[in-house]
């Protein structure tokens, strides 16, 4: 998620925090900004495909560096294999695996996933997830938020992408999210607003690999995965 310029012609996605977690709006034509061309990616597993019905752009090549792909790293972390750590202040996610490795992920982290850390627990995941204002978004600007209080329905234009991730804590909603993005360029990188964010292709990926009820732990800044 991501309230950034953009320009006025394409996809603008305002996003607001409501208390420590992730909301978006969208307003302007559902364009998908920052994609190549089908076939125009350098690394196959990134290239455009068929999800339910859409097909997701090609991730240009030249976000594709070497520390952006997925890859399988050492890790010695205390986490039991299928826990997903999260280090927002390196820009990665791991998804522990046995014999001391993990699958490592780049994302982009906005305000809300610094303000984050602790355990959480995966209580549902999405595909094509929508989004929908609470109470008090609706109430503190009936303006901004009305027209989408019936939701706004998850599709390529989304900014939460192919996939969503629901932290829970205690039963209870965190509004912390681990999501797709249909701004890759923002994938590495420290945004305006939002939680952990995926290239589409990678968040697919990790939530074909982890079940409902996995957990999650989030570093904080001062104790970081390295």
């Amino acid at each position: 998620m991501i309230f950034s310029s953009i320009p006025r012609t394409g996809l603008v996605a305002l996003t607001l925090l409501s208390m420590a977690g992730c909301s978006t709006i969208a307003s302007g034509p559902r364009a998908v900004l920052g994609y190549a061309a089908p076939g125009l990616v350098g690394d196959p597993r990134y290239a455009a495909f068929e999800d339910h019905g859409r097909t997701i752009p090609a991730i240009p090549a030249a976000h594709l560096t070497d520390e952006n792909v997925r890859q399988l790293v050492d890790f010695t972390g205390p986490e039991a294999p299928g826990t997903i750590v999260v280090d927002p202040a390196a820009h990665f996610l791991y998804l522990v695996e046995e014999n001391g490795k993990a699958m490592r992920y780049r994302v982009g982290v906005g305000k809300a996933g610094f303000a984050f850390a602790g355990n959480a627990t995966i209580a549902r995941k999405a595909e094509w997830p929508g989004w929908t204002p609470t109470a008090n978004m609706l109430k503190r600007e009936p303006d901004r938020f009305g027209p989408y209080a019936g939701g706004l329905e998850g599709g390529l234009g989304n900014p939460l992408g192919a996939r969503a991730l629901y932290l829970y804590r205690g039963g209870r909603d965190t509004y912390y999210r681990i999501h797709g993005t249909n701004e890759p360029a923002t994938i590495g990188r420290s945004v305006s607003s939002g939680c952990i964010r995926m290239f589409n292709q990678d968040v697919i990926d990790l939530e074909t690999r982890v079940p409902v009820g996995a957990k999650v732990v989030v570093r904080s800044t001062s104790a970081p995965v390295a």
